[in-house]
């Protein structure tokens, strides 16, 4: 079980992209902020932000779809859905390792869909879309004992690192 202060060590570990893209994607998924005014730098990032928006807009109902029971019919509603976000996420190439993308997906689902982030993580890394060395460096980072943890925190994230100004300007 993580505290904030844990939380915000491991925020802390990732790469600078990383740690941008997660803190843009919390924004875009929770809505905390308009994502173009904050992030926006050019044409480029406003295009891939408003892609963001697209292949974000069925969280909501996904929050709605986390199996309560884990019968074979909710399972595949909601990991087809979240399999399909994830896959969209990690083509972005800034999210390295399992740990970031748990971090991530953690707060935009909450921890009820944690026992599904191992599957959905690689299914959407094992897809054709994503490059084989890249493939590979991903299902690397999903360490056994993650892969195979016989029970998960219900405990919901604390920590939600947000856009600083001064920081993200320099």
């Amino acid at each position: 079980m993580m505290t904030p202060i844990a939380e915000m060590r491991e925020f802390a570990g990732f790469a600078p992209c990383e740690q941008r893209y997660i803190k843009r994607s919390l924004d875009i998924g929770l809505a905390r902020t308009d994502a173009f005014r904050r992030w926006g730098r050019g044409e480029a990032e406003n295009v891939a932000i408003r892609r963001q928006y697209v292949a974000y807009q069925d969280l909501k109902a996904l929050r709605a779809l986390i199996p309560a029971e884990g019968t074979p019919n909710e399972v595949e509603r909601f990991l087809g859905k979240l399999v399909r976000i994830a896959a969209f996420d990690l083509e972005q190439e800034r999210l390295e390792c399992f740990s970031a993308f748990r971090f991530l997906y953690e707060r935009l689902l909450g921890a009820a869909a944690r026992p599904y982030l191992p599957a959905a993580f690689c299914a959407a890394s094992a897809l054709p879309a994503i490059r084989p060395e890249r493939r590979k460096l991903l299902l690397q980072s999903l360490s056994e004992a993650a892969a195979t943890a016989p029970g998960w925190s219900q405990r919901e994230p604390g920590f939600y690192p947000e856009y600083v100004d001064d920081f993200e300007a320099a």
